[in-house]
């Protein structure tokens, strides 16, 4: 039997009911908002060193000047702190070195703040605070992961004696030890998990204002109520006493999740002045200072049987968390240290992590958090694995994977995963992309003066953790519907996939549900957007609070019709007595309740476990020997999300994930000079992925439902990102190993890099 497509609920390719006003420039985001006042940040120009702050008599007097406020002046404001130091070996938590709101007397990464202007305009408080003498004495500095552990490195922080942030372990390193012993072969793999820049399309903006007695931040972020929690206590007050606002946001990818100097800032200018103040980031700065991403050196190995069968894997990874502990900073590379065996049916593992600090921005979540660097990984390795073993990327794929008769699965870090079918989507993914027809068209390539390779990854990762995300649903007087919730669009299209939920229960078109986010005073809590968790979570919930609309509406229109409420069917915005021609519109009906509680729904789900999307990525690519230039020629993807919800928003996230991914594989890299300067801080310097180098992407799903997530949903927004660097990076390794017995190149695979490893390969 075929069950038709719905119309407009769960399953339906609905097209984004919020994109009319985007593309018409009736976006509001936070820069459009008027303010008075306008703020700037003066910074620290060296990476590392003591400064002392002269006269400010001219730069308080120059025009339009409001105020001025320097390390001294905000010494009642606690640090921004990180609360996710996990346990070391000795049970014990390493101590943080938390972000000071402005620097007293010491700077340890160029962009740090040191004064905090605010003037009439942008340009005022520009002038004002070039105005500012500040003495700089620089000292030493370390930047490089690799060496910030050496025993003649420079100190970020010399109390501590070490640039070691923290160590963790995980793992049973005694019995990966005697797999070792008894091994037939071993791989081995060194890899650099390049540094990225996040460069959302809409910098980070904030304004801070005092409404009704009430501090009130207004701030791009994904989610307000994580905001609200952080920021009251700085300021000494309960949640509810202050209000966190977001209009619409132009990206976020993590960065936009973390409570950062200027939205203290604004807040306390506002404070002091009574007078909203607004600042704004340039992109230079967006550079030097939003958290950065991934930066990681990890070397691994893996033991096997004569077999080519997985017998224990060891990882030592460092992870460079910058200059203080960001937000979620230590808990990244743990995060990742979980996944560690991604589809792999590993028995014994050993993780070593080392944290340590260097005169750099610091590092936190950065789309798929630490997973990322977890697939990148296993999935290198793997590749490396089949080279030693003798077999093809996809012979030793099979026999490791993970069987589906082994589900419900425990890895060795204790990940719980519920469901998986990996060789089913890596056999579809090789038949859709033809690899079986590769050597045929690599000759053809030769032919044209090419060298062709072909890369797959099959990965898995952890997201809609643990946790939930009520949903409010309110019948309004003209009979729309008006959703509220605590999660936060970037851009990744809410407002439909939600309406989705709701008109599936409510038998209605879609566009009739308005939804509402970005206030902390519409509902209690909330968690917000990150981990791919709001259509697992919040997707659940407004379905449940769609289900209590529908029952209140048959109820009350059970009462006007004169009818039991089972007799009752809902139909496109009305309620009608089944069998006949008796009805009643959603405006009667809110006319007809007699308080708001009847007009109001809730749903919330529960969720006690993460689920776990996987896929495969197969890329093919087209290498010019002479240049270094890679192009992709060929890229496929066939992913297990469980169910789908939108096929069209699926397939955009899917797009901007691997787009995303691409570029750290082939251009994207955040360098910074031996002094601490940012080299890459302009897109003159730091390349991002254009349309131009991105491949036609063939996508589709084989989903196994979750037996975690009620509607069987699994989460999409990060996967993309997770498959895409690993099978890119071995695609190019597969045409560099062909061809001139390359067996391992570092991201990003820039053509000089590229070219630079021929010509010694030849040498």
């Amino acid at each position: 039997m075929t069950v038709a497509t719905p119309k407009f609920g769960m399953g339906a390719s609905v097209r984004r009911l919020e994109d009319d006003a985007f593309i018409t420039g009736r976006g509001r985001y936070t820069d459009d908002i008027a303010a008075p006042l306008h703020a700037v940040v003066l910074r620290s120009p060296i990476a590392a060193g003591r400064f002392s702050i002269g006269s400010l008599d001219a730069a308080r007097s120059a025009p339009g000047v409001a105020l001025i406020l320097v390390g001294a002046d905000v010494a009642h404001l606690p640090a921004l702190k990180s609360g996710v130091m996990q346990k070391q070996p000795d049970g014990s938590r390493a101590p943080t070195r938390d972000i000071p709101i402005l620097c007293r007397d010491e700077v340890r990464h160029v962009g740090d703040a040191v004064a905090f202007v605010v003037a009439a305009t942008r340009l005022q408080a520009e002038d004002a605070a070039g105005m500012i003498d500040v003495d700089w004495e620089p000292v030493e500095t370390v930047v490089d992961t690799a060496r910030a552990l050496d025993r003649d490195a420079a100190l970020v922080w010399p109390e501590l004696g070490s640039n070691r942030a923290f160590h963790y372990e995980l793992g049973d390193r005694a019995k990966v030890d005697r797999a070792f012993r008894e091994a037939a072969s071993i791989a081995h793999v060194g890899i650099v998990n390049n540094r990225l820049v996040s460069n959302y399309m809409e910098t980070r903006s904030a304004i801070g204002s005092v409404e009704n007695g009430r501090l009130t931040l207004t701030t791009g972020s994904q989610g307000v109520h994580g905001m609200r929690s952080i920021l009251a206590p700085i300021f000494g007050l309960k949640k509810e006493e202050l209000r966190v606002v977001t209009p619409d946001v132009g990206g976020g990818f993590g960065p936009k999740s973390f409570v950062y100097r200027e939205h203290v800032l604004v807040l306390e200018a506002a404070s002091r002045l009574g007078r909203p103040v607004k600042w704004t980031a340039t992109r230079t700065e967006h550079f030097l200072v939003d958290a950065h991403g991934r930066d990681n050196v990890v070397e691994a190995e893996m033991a096997m049987d004569a077999k080519g069968r997985f017998l224990a894997l060891r990882i030592e990874l460092t992870a460079n968390i910058g200059a203080y502990v960001s937000q979620f900073g230590p808990f990244i590379p743990w995060m990742g240290a979980t996944m560690s065996t991604g589809v792999y049916d590993i028995p014994a593992l050993s993780v070593a992590v080392d944290g340590v600090y260097t005169h750099t921005c610091p590092v936190d979540a950065y789309r798929g958090a630490g997973r990322p660097e977890a697939a990148y990984l296993i999935e290198r390795l793997v590749e490396q694995c089949g080279r030693v073993a003798g077999v093809s990327p996809a012979e030793i794929r099979r026999r490791n994977f993970i069987a589906p008769t082994a589900f419900p699965y425990r890895t060795p870090t204790g990940r719980n995963y519920d469901v998986g079918e990996f060789d089913g989507h890596m056999t579809r993914a090789m038949d859709v992309s033809d690899w079986a027809g590769f050597p045929a068209r690599a000759e053809a390539a030769q032919a044209r003066g090419k060298i062709a390779g072909i890369g797959m990854a099959t990965y898995i990762e952890a997201c809609a953790f643990a946790g939930s995300e009520p949903a409010k649903l309110t019948l309004e007087a003209d009979g729309g519907l008006t959703l509220d919730i605590g999660t936060q669009s970037n851009g990744q299209g809410h407002a439909t996939a939600y309406a989705q939920f709701v008109a599936g229960a409510l038998n209605c078109d879609a566009s009739r549900i308005v939804l509402r986010q970005g206030d902390s005073d519409a509902l209690p809590k909330g968690g917000g957007t990150g981990g791919s968790r709001s259509i697992p979570l919040g997707g659940v919930s407004a379905a449940r609070a769609g289900e209590d609309m529908a029952r209140k509406l048959r109820r009350l229109a059970a009462d006007e019709l004169e009818a039991s409420p089972e007799d009752i069917e809902l139909v496109d915005g009305a309620a009608l007595i089944v069998g006949t021609d008796r009805r009643i519109d959603y405006a009667a009906i809110a006319r007809a309740a007699k308080s708001a509680e009847d007009r109001t729904a809730f749903g919330e789900f529960v969720q006690d476990e993460a689920t776990y999307p996987n896929g495969t990525h197969i890329v093919e690519v087209e290498i010019d020997p002479e240049t270094g230039a890679t192009t992709i020629v060929r890229y496929t993807i066939v992913d297990d999300f469980g169910a789908t919800v939108n096929p069209l928003l699926l397939a955009g996230q899917v797009h901007g994930g691997a787009a995303q991914g691409i570029g750290q594989a082939l251009m994207e890299n955040a360098v910074y000079g031996d002094d601490g300067q940012m080299i890459a801080a302009t897109f003159m310097d730091y390349a991002m992925p254009r349309a131009d180098d991105l491949p036609h992407f063939h996508f589709e799903t084989r989903n196994v439902p979750s037996t975690t997530n009620a509607l069987g949903i699994k989460g999409a927004g990060e996967a993309g990102t997770i498959g895409a660097a690993p099978a890119t990076m071995n695609a190019i390794a597969d045409a560099l190993y062909r061809a001139y017995g390359i067996d391992h190149i570092d991201m990003p695979a820039t053509p000089l890099r590229i070219w630079s490893a021929i010509q010694a390969a030849k040498d």
